[in-house]
């Protein structure tokens, strides 16, 4: 008897894997529901770690509306990954359910019908060098860790384990122009200088060693310092070098994980959902990244507030626009992220997930930019996260010091806050909750897919002549182009009909291919107009269209119809 999905967890709704427990979980997956889940690995990565990705759903050949999840493209942010195989894992019980609600998934039976027939491509760790160096040392680490072609000859900071005590935090050097002080009212914890401070005071740097050292001259860190690519800046679309975006690389796509995101998914057109998974803060944000509202096209935002409103309902994160609410300063959009390349080039419903709401756990204020909370933190708000830390997070943040002799700097202390848990990162018992809510919202989203129908009739008219009628719709919630923007894109065909005749032929003039542009889906987004009782109305028959064919002859005719981004209807008649 094959094992039940209970018992192939691995445990990622309590605690962080390592690659190799999380390609456990993926193999246990794909080898107990051979049918429905595939596993194949995109390309190695520089230390030869699979980049995974699962598709789920029967028939992963057939070409039919799916949509991706992708996680952990930045190392520390380590519940990405979690969230991402909860959302696997809620697909894998409901297709192992045929005809009934799955056990442990709320879902209505009209949402889970739809959602059967939607394949889903789940990339749960887009950096796994990254994330393990994580796990591993407790380094901070934004993507990927390996150089660009070059190596700077400036002097620059190298992370790494000073005190052998198997993880590289932080170093504090007493210096009487220090800019932090320790707090006093939790032991450890450091606090950004003011004047009324006394000292002792110290420099903060990250635990490691100085590369190009002149014996002298202490560098100032910068996260990018070692690891100078932000997978996330990474991307083609409007990517802008490195003195023009910090993290870009050296070209675009040049690393090898958001190169294999790129060639599967831009061979992918049938995609119209796409989730980026990252910590922290508790915000979905979705596009424009680079123009306020008013420039986005309205039918698009209707979509983005449904998205929005299940958003706030499942998880209680607030939902921002990209330009308006994140971007680090005002009107100056980040260039090369993921996000714009999924939207703008590939037509998805494309948006961010920040997991974890530790402001609003620690009970501060929303900024009037999202973005703001990250950086406007006076000491109050600063010691409001250490009380936190010290009564639901079991004071990982509590900042262990010891003394050390740095082979570069003589005495300094070495340890500070592992800000992987609690910070990051959730602790592991609310992890459970926070996955819950992403698989709830996402299954919604999912559900929105265009749902193309064939049906055909017959009429026998005599003398060996039949008259062909041929209906296409879709009863799905989105058009067939998926969003309105999205229309212009090449490859984003409209719906066509062919006719196979074989021995037959067609007469009356009728052409064998057709093309009959996109259909109208039944949704209408959120605030679109037509929801209050003053102003209700139905669109008119843009939802479908009819094609009639007169075939003389017998035999076996076959038409097909669909296009690039829902795949393609097939059916048989014979004559």
């Amino acid at each position: 008897m094959s094992p039940s999905i209970d018992e192939l967890h691995r445990g990622f709704g309590e605690r962080y894997l390592s690659h190799d427990e999380l390609t456990t979980q993926l193999q246990n997956w794909a080898g107990a529901f051979p049918d429905f889940v595939r596993l194949q690995s995109l390309g190695k990565t520089g230390e030869q770690r699979d980049i995974w990705l699962l598709t789920i759903g029967p028939e992963p050949d057939r070409q039919r509306p799916a949509v991706w999840v992708d996680a952990n493209m930045h190392a520390m942010e380590l519940c990405g990954s979690s969230a991402a195989l909860a959302i696997a894992e809620a697909v894998i019980r409901l297709h192992a359910t045929p005809g009934s609600a799955p056990a442990g998934l709320e879902l209505p039976p009209a949402l889970a019908e739809n959602l059967r027939d939607v394949l889903f491509h789940v990339m749960p760790r887009m950096s796994p060098d990254g994330a393990e160096r994580v796990l591993n040392t407790g380094r901070f680490l934004r993507s990927v860790p390996r150089g660009g072609l070059l190596p700077p000859e400036r002097s620059h900071w190298r992370p790494d384990d000073v005190d052998g005590d198997g993880l590289a935090l932080q170093m504090r050097m007493l210096d009487p122009a220090g800019e932090y002080v320790e707090s006093k009212t939790f032991p450890g914890r450091m606090l950004l200088r003011e004047l009324e401070d006394e000292g002792p005071f110290y420099k903060l740097f990250p635990e490691g060693y100085i590369e190009n050292f002149d014996g002298e001259t202490i560098p100032t860190p910068h996260f990018l310092d070692d690891n100078p690519t932000d997978l996330n800046r990474n991307f083609p679309y409007s990517w802008m070098p490195h003195h023009e975006q910090e993290g870009a690389g050296d070209y675009p796509l040049n690393e090898v994980e958001s190169r294999a995101v790129v060639e599967f998914t831009a061979a992918s057109p049938t995609l119209f959902a796409w989730l980026n998974l990252h910590t922290f803060g508790g915000v979905f944000i979705r596009p424009l990244g680079h123009k306020p509202d008013t420039e986005m096209d309205p039918s698009d935002l209707a979509i983005f507030k449904q998205v929005e409103a299940w958003g706030d309902r499942y998880t209680g994160y607030p939902t921002v626009s990209g330009f308006e609410e994140f971007t680090y300063r005002p009107n100056r959009p980040i260039y090369g992220d993921l996000i714009d390349y999924a939207y703008h080039q590939r037509g998805c419903i494309a948006y961010v997930c920040e997991l974890w709401d530790l402001f609003e756990q620690v009970g501060l204020e929303r900024t009037k930019r999202f973005v703001d909370r990250y950086t406007k933190l006076d000491r109050d708000g600063v010691e409001k996260i250490y009380r936190w830390d010290n009564e639901h997070n079991q004071g990982r943040l509590a900042g262990r010091w010891r003394a050390c002799d740095h082979p570069q700097l003589g005495p300094v202390e070495v340890g500070g806050s592992d800000t992987r848990v609690g910070m990051w990162n959730p602790p592991p018992e609310k992890l459970a909750a926070v996955c819950e809510g992403q698989v709830a919202a996402f299954m919604r989203v999912a559900a929105m897919a265009p749902r193309l129908e064939l049906r055909c009739e017959v009429d026998e008219l005599g003398d060996n002549l039949h008259r062909v009628r041929c209906e296409v719709l879709n009863t799905g919630y989105l058009p067939t182009c998926i969003l309105e923007s999205a229309r212009k894109l090449e490859w984003n065909e409209p719906v066509s009909v062919s006719l196979e005749t074989g021995d037959c032929r067609i007469e009356g003039g009728a052409r064998p291919r057709m093309r009959i542009g996109h259909l109208e889906g039944w949704g209408r987004g959120r605030h679109s107009g037509a929801s209050g009782p003053h102003f209700q109305g139905s669109h008119g028959s843009g939802n479908r269209s009819t094609l009639t064919w007169l075939i003389r002859g017998g035999g076996t005719i076959r038409i097909r119809a669909g296009s690039p981004r829902c795949g393609w209807l097939e059916r048989e008649i014979v004559l």
